[in-house]
């Protein structure tokens, strides 16, 4: 047996430790732990628990103790934006405020005032949504101006967490990218906007590569977990590894990175911060060796997940998925990018009030309620993909999804009659796969990106579906 490398996948509802290891010329996964996640609300503010998922990071890392599989090496991925502030012993101070929470309303106006929206974008090239950190920062100055002036660091979250693991404080560029505060040129942080927005320039650290070797466990948390490792940076924002892990992307390829969110982009070698990308609202997030992930982000699995918790989670997305094909003549639709699907008290009855809004059907069923959120979900992939022809100026072949939403073959085969192309589904734990692959590239497991996705391909079932 060879070397194992511990891949630590947080999401936005919940957590996995997966050990990743070649076996006869494949990779082979072994998912050891899985925690929950989820914002709790702490005096009125919506915010991550920190320390418990810390302790549940530990807690998986004895794991691979206890069942004899040490790791040679770790990395921590998690979604975007959001961050913790450390103080000058590098404690944080306060709590981590999750994207989620209602803070940063009029926000964007408070950063126009300083550059205005189009500027701002040819600046940084990233989509605005009004959870982006460079909102939540304007926020913590109009609201908690004392914050500002205690911390002396900044740290994204899978950036903090390696941090508490090593002991050393790095920004990892792909999730740096996320907060709408690098510059696409220089690949830094755009210290000119930081100093016009009065964010001061001290609390951002140093930016790394994915592959980058932060240290070894700190001694504290070796003797804990019992054992030591080095951790090594992969790309730690979510989608940055799930993009890694997309195994057909050397044809002219779509991908959708499917799971709370749905992530639809291209992968770019250059930054396109045009007016037309701006005014069709995609993004331009950092990727593995300085690719750009030229994407749209969209409301994706959420809902029907969010539909799910409300029938009590007695239904299996499986189940969900075969109750909306039975129910696929039912003909409303929705905007899956309305404000009203952001963070409603019920799901359901957002969907349902939207449909009696806009004089269409009301779905009463748990069928007819989630085949309107997958397909139109298909509907939305089907209209981002002739924008990103219309922008790009390419016709795309295919279109590979990844994630957990590439188990649900109702949607994949909507998406290929939606979009008119063929669709590849899987691999399904494509963020895991995609940080491990970091590490394995770092440690010569692979000689490049490219040799790990054709390798991904071998070794995870990937199915197809044509348009219908």
């Amino acid at each position: 047996m060879g070397n194992y490398y511990l891949a630590i996948d947080i999401g936005a509802s919940s957590g996995r430790h997966i050990l990743g290891s070649m076996v006869d010329g494949k990779m082979q996964l072994e998912e050891i732990y899985r925690f929950e996640n989820g914002m709790k609300d702490i005096n009125g503010t919506k915010c991550w628990d920190a320390d418990q998922l810390f302790s549940d990071i530990k807690a998986g890392m004895k794991k691979c103790k206890e069942i004899g599989k040490l790791p040679v090496s770790v990395g921590i991925d998690t979604w975007g934006v959001d961050y913790v502030f450390l103080d000058k012993a590098g404690n944080r101070i306060g709590n981590a405020v999750g994207y989620r929470d209602s803070r940063t309303k009029g926000m964007d106006e408070e950063v126009y005032r300083i550059i205005d929206e189009e500027a701002l974008y040819s600046r940084t090239g990233i989509q605005k949504q009004l959870y982006n950190t460079i909102y939540q920062l304007m926020a913590v100055k109009q609201q908690q101006p004392q914050l500002l002036c205690e911390a002396e660091t900044l740290l994204f979250m899978p950036d903090y967490f390696h941090y508490l693991l090593s002991g050393v404080m790095a920004a990892e560029y792909t999730i740096a990218t996320t907060g709408q505060l690098v510059n696409p040129t220089t690949k830094d942080w755009d210290y000119e906007l930081l100093a016009e927005l009065g964010y001061p320039k001290h609390i951002f650290p140093a930016i790394k590569k994915p592959g980058t070797v932060l240290g070894n466990l700190t001694e504290a948390i070796q003797a804990e977990v019992g054992f030591d490792c080095q951790v090594v940076l992969p790309a730690s924002h979510d989608t940055g590894s799930a993009v890694m892990a997309v195994p057909i992307m050397g044809m002219e390829t779509v991908y959708i990175s499917s799971g709370t969110w749905s992530l639809m982009g291209v992968e770019s070698p250059a930054a396109n911060c045009s007016p037309a990308s701006h005014a069709a609202n995609f993004t331009n997030e950092g990727g593995y060796d300085y690719r750009y992930r030229f994407l749209k982000n969209i409301m994706g699995l959420w809902m029907i997940q969010s539909v799910r918790h409300e029938y009590d989670d007695k239904y299996s997305f499986g189940e969900l998925c075969r109750q909306a094909e039975e129910a696929k003549t039912f003909p409303s639709r929705v905007n899956v990018d309305d404000d009203s699907f952001f963070a409603p008290e019920s799901m359901i009855q957002a969907i349902k009030a939207y449909c009696k809004a806009s004089n269409q059907p009301i779905p009463e069923t748990p069928g007819e309620i989630a085949t309107v959120v997958y397909q139109s979900l298909a509907d939305c992939y089907g209209a981002t993909v002739r924008e990103i022809e219309a922008i790009t100026g390419k016709s795309y072949d295919a279109i590979n999804i990844v994630g957990g939403g590439a188990n649900a073959d109702y949607l994949s085969q909507l998406t290929a009659n939606s979009t008119k192309k063929t669709v590849y589904a899987g691999p399904t734990e494509a963020t895991a796969i995609g940080n491990l692959v970091a590490q394995m590239i770092h440690a010569k497991e692979y000689d490049s990106l490219e040799a790990a996705r054709k390798n991904i391909f071998d070794s995870f079932a990937v199915k197809t579906f044509l348009p219908q």
